[in-house]
């Protein structure tokens, strides 16, 4: 009757001890997978964003958290004069990335996503350029 639990005890005490169980998470950073889906990030050609607001992103989106409004330059050239994505609905699908005819959005691999009102969590394109 005591062997059984004796047994039982030894598994987890040698389990325990093996490795540590959790990250210390400010200091160690996880490590990130190459197609891990993060933040979106909006790429950058010429100085001004890539995106030439064809609505593949807001279309495609399950979520419909993507907007856009197209806008129009002295080229007569079209470009994202509003670009917004609501985090808080995005379920980080990823299609909208593979939507864009001219690879202009892609997800980052930034996973930390806590602010402290709802309004940080609409991410409007200023907030999406890519930073170099």
């Amino acid at each position: 009757m005591i062997m059984p639990l004796l047994k039982g005890l030894q598994i987890t005490f040698s389990h325990m001890f093996k490795k540590p169980v959790t990250l210390q998470y400010p200091t160690e950073r996880p490590a990130i997978k190459p197609n891990f889906r993060g933040l979106h990030v909006l790429n950058v050609s010429h100085d001004r964003a890539k995106c030439v607001a064809c609505y593949l992103c807001p279309t495609v989106c399950p979520a419909k958290c993507i907007t856009v409004e197209a806008g129009e330059d002295a080229k007569h050239d079209k470009f994202a004069a509003k670009y917004e994505i609501d985090m808080l609905r995005c379920i980080f699908c990823g299609y909208c990335v593979e939507a864009c005819p001219v690879d202009a959005i892609r997800m980052s691999e930034t996973f930390e996503l806590a602010n402290y009102t709802r309004g940080d969590f609409t991410f409007t394109k200023e907030r999406l350029l890519e930073k170099k």
